[in-house]
């Protein structure tokens, strides 16, 4: 299938695979591309930036025609290691970044100096209009069916807005679990999707075992919000340690976010107690286990190699 998304980074199939905090790694991305597809992975997964040059080497060695590899960088106050990613990017280069969590002004600014192209998340037409202001190349639509931090509105309602409105591209972010999924975000008005939770149960994926049958075992009924993770709302499988502690952030959180001058950075230190917990989570299993993931997961019967789950999205 030839879309605008093929187009703009020479791949044989519409798909991403998501930028996955600490589930994307190099093994995933380079079967991605081998797979014809493009592979993400979050600048934060590496606690250095001389870890991150590395992998970029890394990375741009393992190229193969047909496929492309991108990083995602959270780019609001919350990471204090912004700048120094962005720079280390765009010296050692790669085929394009996903912006989140903020203005994607400069690492527009910067990537398309160094001819790196710039996808930005967005979750409404308004956010969406003003990145394509900014030059970004695609908006990545992320839905209510995505997993982790999701957007408010349906993949068909937020998708056919986008994509009446915008020049740029427009790529569905959340629900795809098979090719009747892509079919469907294609019939919106995507030019591609990005996918994320069915790769979790990868081989290659970098989390335990347990995380990953996790997604085998549990299904789209699953899946709750939670704001425990990041003081955002963000989707886990719904396990016993999950129902225990709950869903709602603690009442001293609450009254703090109602402080203006303190809510800044009442946020950031949630947002890193939130990733410390998912890190454990994701290398550890104990009865202490949050995990993150989307409603696709439904699709997901076993743990099989990335090149095995891009078959079945693009052929079955």
């Amino acid at each position: 299938m030839q879309t605008k998304l093929t187009q703009l980074l020479n791949i044989k199939h519409p798909i991403i695979q998501a930028p996955m905090f600490l589930v994307s790694n190099v093994a995933m991305v380079t079967e991605a591309m081998k797979g014809g597809i493009a592979g993400c992975i979050p600048a934060l997964n590496y606690r250095t930036l001389d870890e991150l040059r590395a992998v970029l080497k890394e990375l741009k060695a393992n190229k193969v025609e047909g496929g492309s590899f991108g990083f995602n960088l959270i780019v609001n106050k919350s990471n204090l290691k912004y700048k120094g990613q962005l720079e280390v990017i765009c010296e050692e280069g790669c085929d394009f970044i996903i912006t989140s969590l903020g203005s994607p002004e400069e690492t527009i600014k910067q990537a398309h100096k160094a001819g790196i192209k710039v996808f930005c998340d967005v979750t409404d037409l308004r956010f969406a209009q003003k990145v394509e202001q900014l030059g970004a190349d695609a908006a990545i639509a992320v839905n209510s069916e995505a997993g982790g931090h999701r957007g408010n509105l349906s993949p068909e309602e937020l998708t056919n807005q986008l994509s009446k409105a915008l020049s740029i591209p427009v790529i569905s972010a959340g629900g795809v679990g098979c090719k009747a999924d892509i079919d469907r975000m294609i019939s919106y008005g995507a030019e591609g999707v990005s996918v994320g939770s069915p790769f979790i149960a990868s081989i290659e994926a970098g989390v335990t075992d347990e995380y990953k049958q996790a997604c085998v075992d549990y299904g789209a009924e699953d899946i709750i919000m939670t704001q425990r993770i990041s003081g955002t709302p963000c989707t886990v499988i719904n396990t016993p340690y999950v129902q225990k502690i709950g869903t709602k952030e603690s009442w001293l959180e609450t009254v703090l976010n109602k402080n203006k001058k303190l809510k800044k950075w009442v946020k950031m230190v949630r947002f890193s107690i939130g990733m410390k917990a998912a890190e454990n989570a994701a290398k550890t299993a104990t009865y202490k286990t949050v995990w993150v993931a989307g409603p696709s997961i439904e699709h997901t019967k076993a743990i099989l190699p990335v090149k095995a789950i891009i078959d079945k999205l693009v052929k079955e």
